[in-house]
This record gives C-alpha cells, sequence and structure tokens, in this order.
C-alpha cells in the first residue's frame, strides 16, 4: 500500500512539473495541452514503463533451454518468496548487471546482462537473483519503473525549456501569467537536478531492503556480498551505455565512475550494502576472483546468435 501511494504521488508531481512548464511556454494554452500531455504519459507510466525500459536495453525473452541454470534458480527461490514465476529477460552487455521491473508479481520481469551470467559463480548468482526478487516481493519494481520513466521526461521537458529560452522564451504581453524565460532557464537547471533526487530517494532505501530480504530467502549473505564486490569493480571498469533516468534500477549503479553523474549514485555504496548485510565475506578475495565462469555455454550461444 506505501509503494501504491508512494506511485500516485510521483504522477501527481510529474503531473505538476508538466503544467507548469506548459504554463512558462503557452500561458492558459500550454497549460490545457501540458495537462492532456501529462494524462498520456501517467498512462503509459502504469501500463507501460516496464515494457519501455526493457525494449530500450535490447532485452529478450529466454527459454529455460537457453539459461537452465538462471531458470532453475529462480524457480527455487520463487518458492520460498513465495511468488509467481517471473518472466526472464537477458540483456546483451558484457558489462554485469541485472534489474526487475513489471506493475505486480504477477507480471514480473528478472532481467540480467550476458555479462552477469558469465562472471557470476553459483552461490553469487542465487545472491543476485534473490535481491532482484526482494524487489518484487517488496512490491517496489512499479515504483522503480515508474520513477525511471518520470526522470526520463523531465530530462526531456528540460531540454525543452532550454530550447525556449534560447529562442527567447514567452511575450510578457500574452495571455495568462508565466515565469517568460528566466521560469525557462530555472526549469532547464532545476528539471535535471529534482531527476536525480527523485531517483536517489526510491533508490537508496530500497536497495538496502532488497540486499537484507534477498538474502534472508538465501539464509546467508555471502553469496550476494561477493555478487556485490565483483559488480562493484567491473561496473566501474566496464560501465553500460545507459540512459541516467533508469541507473536507479540497476543492483549496482550502471555509470562509470568517471562520469559525473556518478556523484549523485542512486545506489548506496559497496561498503555500506556490505555492512548492512553483516559482511560475510573478504572483498579481497573477491576481488582476485574476477575471471568470467566458462561453463555458462548457454548464455555464450545467446549471445553468438546476438552478433
Amino acid at each position: 500500500m506505501k509503494n501504491k501511494i508512494k506511485t500516485l504521488v510521483l504522477l501527481a508531481v510529474l503531473t505538476a512539473v508538466i503544467v507548469w512548464v506548459g504554463e512558462i511556454i503557452g500561458g492558459t494554452y500550454g497549460m490545457v495541452i501540458a495537462l492532456v500531455i501529462a494524462a498520456g504519459i501517467n498512462f503509459f507510466s502504469y501500463w507501460f514503463s516496464d515494457k519501455i525500459v526493457l525494449k530500450m536495453y535490447r532485452a529478450q525473452e529466454v527459454s529455460p533451454n537457453e539459461v537452465p541454470h538462471v531458470y532453475e534458480t529462480v524457480t527455487k527461490l520463487t518458492v520460498v518468496a513465495g511468488l509467481p514465476m517471473p518472466k526472464i529477460f537477458l540483456i546483451p552487455e558484457e558489462s554485469p548487471n541485472a534489474f526487475a521491473t513489471g506493475r505486480n508479481p504477477e507480471h514480473a520481469v528478472v532481467a540480467v546482462t550476458i555479462g552477469l551470467v558469465n562472471l557470476m559463480n553459483k552461490e553469487e548468482l542465487e545472491g543476485v537473483l534473490a535481491h532482484e526478487l526482494a524487489h518484487i516481493k517488496n512490491r517496489d519494481i512499479l515504483i522503480s519503473s515508474v520513477a525511471a520513466t518520470i526522470a526520463g521526461a523531465v530530462m526531456v521537458l528540460a531540454r525543452m525549456a532550454g530550447f525556449a529560452a534560447m529562442l527567447g522564451g514567452r511575450r510578457s504581453d500574452d495571455s495568462g501569467s508565466g515565469g517568460g524565460i528566466i521560469g525557462l532557464i530555472l526549469m532547464s537547471i532545476m528539471a535535471p537536478i529534482a531527476a536525480m533526487i527523485i531517483q536517489m530517494a526510491m533508490s537508496r532505501s530500497r536497495e538496502f531492503l532488497a540486499d537484507s530480504t534477498g538474502a534472508g530467502f538465501i539464509g546467508n549473505p555471502k553469496g550476494l556480498s561477493g555478487a556485490l564486490t565483483k559488480l562493484e569493480s567491473y561496473s566501474r571498469n566496464l560501465p553500460m551505455d545507459v540512459n541516467p533516468s533508469t541507473a536507479h534500477m540497476f543492483i549496482v549503479n550502471p555509470l562509470s565512475g568517471k562520469s559525473l553523474i556518478y556523484l549523485f549514485s542512486t545506489h548506496p555504496s559497496l561498503e555500506e550494502r556490505i555492512q548492512n548485510l553483516g559482511g560475510g565475506i573478504m572483498a579481497d578475495k573477491n576481488k582476485r576472483d574476477l575471471k568470467p565462469n566458462k561453463e555458462e555455454e548457454a548464455a555464450k550461444s545467446f549471445r553468438d546468435n546476438l552478433s
């Protein structure tokens, strides 16, 4: 219920921001048009945000025959968690990462990259998949997907406002009141910051909770702790080409450590997450064990077919 309320609040905030931009750009008429646009975005955010994200990363649904070890692990964990079996999607990316999405547990998807399937050993893969199923169990997959859609929409609005400001903004003698060029400039600056704040607020606390819940499914935090150590190292050295508006959805921040946006990370630090799990590993040992798992032939074959 709490996440449903948060989702409604997010959609209401999005509507208010879009209407505000419409008023700045086009006065009263702009507000009306913006309200219609906001209604459309709200509809698509609720029903299609998961499909938009999956398509963005060229994720493809896979069968049990293609990644049997992933299906076997997820099937076992769903029984423990009391969840219906989600769909499994594979992302054609070498950088290891994963996310869960969907409207609810009955329409859930767990997406993993080829790099993650190749890199993780059995225990670590179990930890990652348990973490993603925890997001489904905790019902924060919808709000995460909606937040991604909203952040993307806000970024677009910021670019529109900046473009309108360059053209001189709305004339002061137009009908209705508005902030004119000053409002447009403020909008183009503040909107991206607001989008980052939304993502950070939605992501950091839920990552801690998903870590703890996922470790509870397994009964041991060691696998997830080891996976997080590997993922953190690889994501810094082999970052994914991602839309920043979706960064909060992944198990670890997929953006490069050299990116300015990384300073406004949507994820807690590795040290905080492992401490939250109660330690459980020797981090140095895992950092040395970074060779891909060559035994995952099913994932390799799928990757070859994509190329």
